[in-house]
Protein backbone atom coordinates (compact mmCIF):
# COMPACT_ATOMS: atom_id res chain seq x y z
CA UNK A 1 0.00 0.00 0.00
CA UNK A 2 1.33 3.23 -0.88
CA UNK A 3 2.45 5.69 1.96
CA UNK A 4 -0.69 8.30 2.17
CA UNK A 5 0.77 10.38 5.10
CA UNK A 6 -1.25 12.81 7.13
CA UNK A 7 -4.04 11.61 4.91
CA UNK A 8 -4.01 8.34 5.74
CA UNK A 9 -6.85 8.13 7.94
CA UNK A 10 -9.18 9.94 5.47
CA UNK A 11 -8.58 8.25 2.57
CA UNK A 12 -9.05 4.99 4.49
CA UNK A 13 -12.14 6.25 5.98
CA UNK A 14 -13.28 6.93 2.19
CA UNK A 15 -12.40 3.15 1.29
CA UNK A 16 -14.40 2.16 4.19
CA UNK A 17 -17.23 3.73 3.31
CA UNK A 18 -17.42 3.24 -0.25
CA UNK A 19 -17.33 -0.62 0.07
CA UNK A 20 -19.95 -0.52 3.07
CA UNK A 21 -22.34 1.57 0.52
CA UNK A 22 -21.71 -0.85 -2.13
CA UNK A 23 -22.46 -3.91 0.22
CA UNK A 24 -25.51 -2.09 1.06
CA UNK A 25 -26.28 -1.70 -2.29
CA UNK A 26 -25.63 -5.41 -3.50
CA UNK A 27 -27.60 -6.52 -0.35
CA UNK A 28 -30.61 -4.24 -1.12
CA UNK A 29 -30.56 -5.23 -5.01
CA UNK A 30 -30.95 -8.58 -4.61
CA UNK A 31 -33.50 -8.47 -1.65
CA UNK A 32 -35.68 -6.49 -4.12
CA UNK A 33 -34.82 -8.95 -7.11
CA UNK A 34 -35.70 -12.11 -5.06
CA UNK A 35 -39.52 -9.97 -3.90
CA UNK A 36 -40.36 -9.36 -7.47
CA UNK A 37 -39.23 -12.99 -8.84
CA UNK A 38 -41.93 -14.33 -5.61
CA UNK A 39 -44.40 -11.49 -6.73
CA UNK A 40 -44.18 -12.82 -10.69
CA UNK A 41 -44.15 -16.30 -9.48
CA UNK A 42 -47.53 -15.83 -7.02
CA UNK A 43 -49.35 -13.88 -9.89
CA UNK A 44 -48.56 -16.75 -12.74
CA UNK A 45 -49.79 -19.22 -10.25
CA UNK A 46 -52.90 -17.38 -9.61
CA UNK A 47 -53.37 -16.11 -13.61
CA UNK A 48 -53.00 -20.35 -13.81
CA UNK A 49 -55.64 -20.72 -11.32
CA UNK A 50 -58.48 -18.16 -12.62
CA UNK A 51 -57.41 -18.61 -16.95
Amino acid sequence: MPDLGKYAGDVLMAYGITIALLVLLIWRSLARSAKVKRQLKDAEERRKTHG
